[in-house]
């Protein structure tokens, strides 16, 4: 069980994890191990560096667990931007309820005076009925939202592009700044029934919830490569030889769901850029018709015998009955 004390950390600077010296954790691709491309369906997830002798018992489980704690991220994330809007959450006896129905069934939320925000709160109705609208002031806003982006860019699928692999030790320090952010606005610590404090204590209840059909089970969790279940028990290089060069694109998959869907031949940008290709083609071909069009020939000026004809006296001849 992990304690709600929300420890205030340095904020760390998110552009020094994309310019890292290669071999530095989070920093390039070290040229001896082996890239994993993770993938949920089609969309890219991130990169993840192995060897080819590592245990596929021990890549599912550190690549689960980097999937899931991205995902614990940005839930986090999500509820921090609603605790800067609206405040801390009630109790769940009474989100929903009309101030009329609070008052009449005499409930009290005896955390709205231990939990207030540094600098003094400010109204701003929630108008769902879930938090208790003393939000925090624009200054300690801005704590918390400037955190929030610091640590989506540090889980962030851009970072495939950058080719930044991701470590777990990444996703603890998005934790990290995220806990320090609430400890600075909240130095009190949170209601134990708010979202944000289950997340961080792992109490978190996701059962009928969107966000539960996103999580993987270490215990439920697949990895596929080129249409093929990479089994537990075996080595990666079972499956890809020994080359600690490799770069392998796999999908993460739950037990039970079946093979993923295939890899298209050609990617979305590519296709995009074929039909813009094939539109520019067309009204190029829909132009040089235009400019073949011979009608002009049917003129007099376009004809090469009218002076002959004028000189011999041919011209206007009509043919037919006086």
């Amino acid at each position: 069980m992990v304690s709600l004390a929300f420890y205030p950390t340095v904020l760390l600077d998110p552009v020094k994890f994309f310019f890292q010296l290669p071999g530095g954790e989070g920093g390039t691709e070290d040229s001896k191990m082996v890239q994993l491309h993770v993938k949920r369906g089609d969309e890219s997830q991130f990169l993840f560096n192995t060897s080819v002798d590592a245990p596929l018992e021990t890549v599912i489980q550190q690549v689960t667990s980097i999937y899931n704690g991205r995902l614990k991220v940005k839930r986090i994330c999500a509820e921090i931007a609603e605790l800067a809007d609206h405040g801390i959450t009630l109790p769940p006896n009474m989100q929903g309820l009309t101030e009329d129905q609070i008052v009449e069934l005499k409930l009290i939320d005896e955390w709205e005076e231990k939990c207030v925000p540094s600098g003094g709160p400010v109204l701003r109705q929630d108008e769902i009925g879930k938090r208790n609208g003393q939000a925090p002031n624009e200054k300690m806003k801005e704590v918390l939202m400037k955190t929030v982006d610091e640590a989506k860019m540090l889980i962030s699928k851009k970072q495939v592009q950058a080719n930044v692999c991701v470590t777990m030790d990444m996703v603890k320090e998005a934790l990290d700044q995220l806990r320090g952010a609430v400890m600075i606005v909240y130095p009190m610590g949170l209601p134990p029934h708010d979202p944000i404090r289950m997340e961080m204590e792992d109490r978190e209840d996701l059962s009928g919830t969107q966000a539960s059909l996103q999580v993987v089970p270490e215990e439920d969790c697949q990895l596929w490569w080129a249409a093929k279940e990479m089994q537990r028990g075996k080595k990666l290089q079972d499956y890809i030889g020994k080359n600690e060069k490799t770069k392998i694109l796999v999908k993460i998959q739950k037990k039970g769901q079946g093979a993923p869907a295939r890899e298209p031949l050609i990617t979305e940008e590519q296709h995009k850029q074929m039909v813009m290709h094939y539109h520019r083609r067309q009204e190029e071909l829909k132009k040089l018709e235009e400019a073949d069009d011979d009608s002009y020939l049917d003129s007099d000026w376009s004809d090469r015998q009218a002076l002959k004809r004028q000189f011999q006296g041919l011209t206007n001849i009509k043919w037919g009955p006086r």
